[in-house]
């Protein structure tokens, strides 16, 4: 029964379903539709009309002290449904203290809604019926339940619904009608064809109505559109008009058809329970009263959502302990402590913002705020930086200096110099113009001397030339000295900038995100992690918790707010898998 936490707050059966196995043992003739499954649960099969009218007929008798009798041909009414129907009625006049009159429009064989109304309430009820069966059937109902001094049901011809029954009755003002009014067009309709979504399982209960009970011209959009146009005429004849609807599609254009009328005070509402939904619309032209507020949008977002759990088994606990001093632990930390700075670590690998909030003693807490995500493609970063790392020139081992002729030697090893025999100026030639790599020349004199060897002049600047390496060509620009180099000037004094000392050269704060500039205390310019409440554009926020779970650690993640929360089981996945490969490959190993 998905959808009885959404029942009615009044409804009895909410947060308590009726016990069937108790229901069993009390009424013989509800035991004879009760079987027991094979986990010892007793269910009913709701698919026999029998088994439905038992139900219904048992819960009456033990709930409301209500006894009925419905052929099987005509509509067995569920019990919770028409009770959250009542309870709704309940909240649109006011309360349940004072006498109140209302009216249901085609009330059924069994004549629920005015039973329930006057057994719980008191209520006054004119109940109208067009079919000769259902009416007899009401009738006798009303009389066996003592209930003729508050019921009156009246038999009407077809077609009839507020202006032919309120004829003798005009001196009255009713507070409120009910209509329970027929769903279904046709006869194709009620059986599900061209009406019901194909995704949707079939229903779960047999369908029992008789034609003028499931059945209408122009189905409910029609039959409670003429219940409008009647209430046009009648106005504060009735303090409430209302109706329930079978299809969500039938409340939009409802609601739209009454804007057009110009009626001043409109309502709506959801009926759940089990695996049922029902709809109702209700509208009044006293200016008085007070419209409850339709069901908010929110409902299915304030369902419990469950966190993202992993545990951590106390094996795998105690060896990142062992390794908790390679990321700055004291000795011997708490396993909870442990787990936690762990999971720092990572979070500041990914650039994730993080801060710790209040929590129990036996447990940590970390505020997420995630602005881009680095946990994907993260094997393709790591060969991308290896294979850059490859590309760069290396340093000889130290303590060997370089002459000028092995500077030109190395040069020539380890990369390709143009066509000495195209460039014999002694000057660097001209800039490219702005946003090109400086082409520098080498200044050399290419001359042949009486051995045909070739002499190359010790004055030598560095130039910027293609570099090979497995298959790829990548512009190198290497630094160059003011002066020229010397015989006790080594390799590795001239050699590239660094990975991460280019970075430094060319990232501004604007393309870091997480960072802002702030002033210390000597003046100087320093990088320092915004807040995560500072940030204002974000991928999604969440709440980590870290507890002890006696010798284990769980780790829980609760969704906050954000874009997708596919991105957090994403970011819980990679959590859960750094730890595991931090415990299969340990640090220095």
């Amino acid at each position: 029964m998905s959808l009885n936490k959404s029942m009615h707050p009044r409804n009895r059966y909410k947060d308590k379903p009726p016990d069937f196995a108790y229901l069993a043992s009390k009424y013989p003739d509800f035991e004879q539709h009760v079987h027991t499954n094979l986990a010892g649960r007793a269910m009913l099969n709701f698919k026999e009309p029998e088994a439905v009218r038992a139900l219904t007929c048992t819960l009456l008798k033990e709930d409301f002290g209500l006894t009925i009798d419905i052929p099987l041909e005509r509509l067995i009414p569920t019990v919770p449904l028409r009770l959250n129907y009542i309870h709704w009625v309940e909240d649109l006049i006011g309360g349940r203290g004072e006498p109140r009159r209302g009216i249901d429009i085609g009330t059924g064989a069994s004549c629920i809604y005015p039973l329930l109304g006057a057994s719980m309430n008191g209520w006054h009820y004119l109940a109208t019926e067009v079919d000769d069966i259902c009416f007899d059937y009401a009738t006798r109902n009303v009389e066996q339940n003592n209930l003729s001094d508050l019921i009156k049901v009246v038999k009407v011809p077809q077609k009839t619904l507020l202006m032919d029954a309120l004829k003798e009755e005009s001196a009255i003002v009713y507070d409120f009608c009910m209509c329970n009014p027929p769903f279904f067009a046709n006869q194709l309709e009620a059986k599900g064809v061209n009406s019901r979504n194909s995704r949707r399982p079939p229903p779960s209960s047999v369908n029992t109505g008789g034609v003028t009970e499931i059945m209408a011209e122009g189905g409910e959009l029609e039959f409670v559109k003429r219940i409008i146009h009647d209430s046009l005429q009648l106005k504060t004849r009735l303090r409430w008009y209302s109706c329930m609807l079978g299809k969500k599609c039938s409340l939009a254009p409802l609601k739209e058809e009454l804007r057009k009328q110009g009626v001043p005070k409109v309502t709506h509402t959801e009926f759940c329970q089990g695996r049922t939904m029902r709809w109702a619309l209700a509208w009044s032209f006293y200016d008085d009263v007070t419209v409850p507020s339709p069901p908010s949008k929110k409902r299915k977002l304030e369902k419990s959502r469950k966190p993202l759990t992993f545990m951590l088994l106390q094996p795998t606990v105690k060896e990142l302990q062992s390794q908790a001093s390679s990321i700055g632990c004291p000795s011997n930390p708490r396993p909870v402590e442990t787990i936690t700075a762990w999971l720092e670590k990572t979070l500041s690998d990914l650039k994730v913002l993080y801060k710790r909030v209040p929590c129990g003693r036996k447990e940590q807490s970390l505020f997420l705020t995630v602005v881009e995500n680095n946990w994907i493609h993260g094997r393709q970063r790591r060969r991308d930086q290896g294979r850059h790392l490859r590309e760069l020139p290396r340093a000889p081992p130290s303590g060997i200096s370089t002459t000028p002729s092995s500077v030109t030697a190395q040069h020539h090893s380890s990369t390709q110099i143009p066509d000495s025999s195209h460039s014999d100026s002694h000057t660097p030639t001209a800039a490219q113009g702005p946003g090109s790599v400086p082409q520098l020349g080498t200044n050399r004199a290419n001359s042949q001397g009486a051995s045909g060897q070739e002499v190359e002049s010790q004055e030598e600047e560095t130039s910027c030339v293609p570099v090979k390496d497995s298959g790829t060509e990548e512009d190198v620009i290497m630094e160059s000295s003011p002066t020229s180099i010397t015989p006790n000037t080594t390799l590795a004094q001239t050699a590239l900038p660094t990975t991460t000392q280019k970075q430094e050269a060319i990232i501004t704060p604007e393309e870091v995100p997480t960072e802002t500039q702030e002033v210390n205390a000597t003046g100087q310019e320093v990088m320092q992690p915004q807040s995560p409440g500072a940030v204002q554009h974000f991928l999604f926020k969440c709440l980590v918790n870290v507890k002890a779970e006696e010798q284990d650690v769980a780790v829980e993640i609760h969704w906050v707010e954000g874009q997708n929360k596919d991105l957090m089981n994403q970011l819980c996945t990679y959590l859960k898998n750094t730890l595991f490969r931090v415990v299969a490959n340990p640090l220095g190993t």
